[in-house]
């Protein structure tokens, strides 16, 4: 049962991400990382938190010579200024992007190759990707499952990988398919997206 909740909570996470990029919801940006708080004793165990999550992800993509791509806090929507949302639905989705903003950690590549119709390199891709997870494995992030490849539509390829650490799951895709080469990775907290209550995954799953 604890499996299958958590992976509703993943489902969730990426479905609230898509919604936001794609345009809905975007009264909400992402929220700033949570501000520190007061000192704690030497002793006493840190947490593991978004702040730990960003300097992972940061460090990893900077080790394979990706220093240009972002590595933000929250969903990585747009920085413009909120725009209403058109429908009652929307709004909602926005506030809940908004609250599960400081569980989630995205790394967005910005060379024009990551997501275009003239990608010419997707083997290419593939190997940087390669060697962004690589680099969190050497940070102590071990894999959730097997990675997984798979054709699609005879025109190209279909790859994911998921790591875990800390109480966070980051799922990494690539995708090939004809002139596009995508590549997404996410970081979420378990413990944000278990807690959604049935009514909130209905709002995303509709």
């Amino acid at each position: 049962m604890q499996t299958s909740t958590i992976s509703a909570g993943r489902t969730i996470a990426a479905a609230v991400g898509a919604i936001l990029v794609t345009g809905c919801g975007t009264d909400a940006g992402p929220s700033a990382p949570a501000t520190a708080s007061a000192p704690a004793s030497p002793s006493a165990a840190v947490p593991f938190g978004q702040g730990a999550v960003l300097k992972d992800l940061r460090a990893a993509v900077t080790a394979a010579g990706l220093a240009g791509s972002k590595v933000e806090a929250g969903f990585g929507v747009s920085h413009e200024p909120p725009v209403r949302a058109a429908t009652e639905k929307e709004r909602k989705v926005a506030a809940l992007a908004a609250r599960l903003a400081p569980c989630v950690v995205v790394w967005t590549p910005t060379e024009k190759r990551y997501s275009s119709p003239d990608a010419v390199d997707p083997a290419g891709t593939r190997r940087q990707l390669d060697a962004v997870l690589s680099g969190l494995a050497a940070r102590g992030w071990k894999e959730a499952s097997p990675p997984k490849e798979a054709p699609v539509e005879n025109i190209g390829a279909y790859f994911m990988a998921s790591y875990k650490k800390g109480g966070w799951f980051i799922n990494a895709r690539h995708i090939e398919a004809s002139a596009l080469d995508r590549v997404t990775v996410m970081a979420t907290k378990e413990a944000c997206f278990d807690r959604l209550t049935d009514k909130e995954r209905a709002l995303i799953e509709e």
